[in-house]
């Protein structure tokens, strides 16, 4: 299944290629289940992020490489794989988009994700959309013109 969602943001998009750091990361994070992170070593092919996701009776490690990555004129992009899941995924691909859009950029997360059965994948998707559909005012707030 696929979720896309794209943000506008005032500022340039290698101003925002360089906020995208383990600070952003630790902000954007959702009220639950609380993340600890764990390991996060950047948006560069090769890179590993890890965080905990705690279910108050179980805790859960989801780990992600970053298999690619690619800055040009127009636009910065990285890929993370999920390697360590939790048990309600079975397959997980995030393809991270910084557009140029004239002084601005938009923001596009691109996510591919599979549950363990087929049923849980169309269960999975107003969750997953609503996390992600979190972070539009946290980055509006972050890359807002400097000006």
């Amino acid at each position: 299944m696929k979720i896309v969602i794209e943000t506008t943001v005032e500022q340039d998009y290698l101003t925002v290629k360089e906020g995208f750091n383990e600070s952003l990361f630790k902000k954007l994070a959702p009220p639950f289940p609380p993340v600890k992170l764990l390991r996060f070593d950047g948006s560069t092919t090769g890179d590993v992020v890890s965080l905990e996701l705690n279910f108050f009776f179980f805790k859960q490690r989801w780990t992600s490489d970053i298999v690619a990555d690619e800055t040009t004129e127009k636009e910065f992009y990285f890929i993370d794989k999920g390697v360590e899941l939790p048990f309600f995924l079975k397959a997980w691909e995030h393809k991270h988009r910084i557009i140029k859009n004239g002084e601005g950029s938009i923001i596009r997360d691109e996510i591919s994700y599979q549950g363990p059965f087929g049923l849980m994948t169309f269960l999975l998707y107003p969750a997953l959309y609503l996390q992600f559909l979190y972070r539009k005012p946290i980055y509006r707030k972050i890359f807002r013109s400097k000006a």
